[in-house]
């Protein structure tokens, strides 16, 4: 990228990275520090060109056009010893594999995948910051802030859109493990049920199992029993928000920890005994590269946390 803050035109071309996102969005990535009232008020100008036409705010750039950009004055960024809050590097020890296209982490519990709703910084944001080198970096899907485990990022548009496909088309395969209250007795269970999203008064978001809602599938299968719980394996056949949480809950097996659609008296006994999260962990997933045609396989292991519990009832 090239120094906007100069009192100069700036000409940039399109690669492939930036191709098909709008042109508003691309903006606001290249130019931080830039009041957004700023961004739209250079488009709608027309001080803001692609390949020397106008364009609006909703165009949809193309590989290899070339953008005018206008004299921009960009808020000078503060030296690291000046910053109160320099970036301390906190996921880099969580990676499970990268390469030149994708970036996949075992994700912790309690950290949202994007920030908002009082979240000043998510797995997204972090990331970027501690890859300021990365020019393009996405969430290719997400995971619950209380769940942890395997999540999948991309480092070029063409396989970010290409792993959006394979998702939509049920070509990844998501497992895993979750604790729940009560002795499940199938070895292999398919559920399916209509979900419906909607908001709480205060403004939370919340799913319920509904004849007008979206289709749904999981399989789930028995790992171990317990005398008062089951360790249990499931495979997302679709990935509705909440989707494992609310079947689990609507057959009368609500996950560990759950503080959604849990047992809140179970939650806070198990606090008491060492469990203060959701016991559900994104421990496996298998998908062909969308890049190289490479079959990928990878494994997050049980959070410490989880594992010690599943010892202690073991030993019960």
């Amino acid at each position: 990228m090239k120094d906007l803050g100069k009192e100069a035109v700036t000409w940039l071309e399109i690669d492939e990275n930036a191709a098909g996102q709008r042109i508003d969005n691309f903006l606001m990535r290249q130019l931080k520090g830039v009041p957004k009232s700023h961004i739209y008020r250079i488009l709608r100008s027309g001080e803001v060109r692609v390949n020397s036409g106008r364009i609006d705010a909703t165009y949809r750039l193309a590989l290899q056009d070339k953008i005018r950009i206008p004299p921009i004055r960009v808020a000078a960024k503060p030296s690291e010893s000046a910053s109160p809050h320099p970036v301390t590097p906190q996921l880099d020890k969580v990676v499970l594999y990268e390469d030149d296209a994708l970036l996949v982490i075992n994700k912790p519990s309690g950290l949202a995948v994007h920030g908002g709703s009082g979240i000043s910084r998510g797995v997204i944001e972090q990331l970027r910051l501690e890859r300021p080198e990365l020019k393009f970096l996405e969430l290719a899907h997400r995971l619950d802030r209380e769940t942890s485990g395997v999540l999948i990022l991309a480092k070029k548009r063409s396989a970010l859109t290409k792993l959006h496909d394979m998702l939509r088309d049920g070509e990844v395969e998501k497992r895993y493990l979750t604790l729940v209250k009560g002795v499940w007795r199938d070895q292999k269970r398919a559920v399916k049920l209509k979900l419906h999203k909607y908001l709480t008064e205060a403004g939370e978001r919340r799913v319920s199992v509904s004849d007008d809602g979206k289709a749904s599938h999981t399989i789930f299968y028995l790992r171990k029993s317990f005398t008062e719980y089951s360790l249990l394996e499931c495979e997302l056949k679709t990935g509705r928000t909440h989707q494992i949480r609310v079947h689990l809950a609507h057959l009368g097996y609500p996950i560990a920890g759950d503080d959604k659609y849990g047992d809140f008296p179970l939650n806070k006994q198990i606090a008491k005994q060492g469990l203060k999260r959701m016991f559900l962990h994104a421990f496996s997933v298998k998908f062909t590269h969308p890049l190289t045609g490479e079959i990928l396989h990878l494994e997050a292991p049980l959070p410490k946390e989880l594992d010690a519990f599943v010892s202690g009832l073991e030993k019960a």
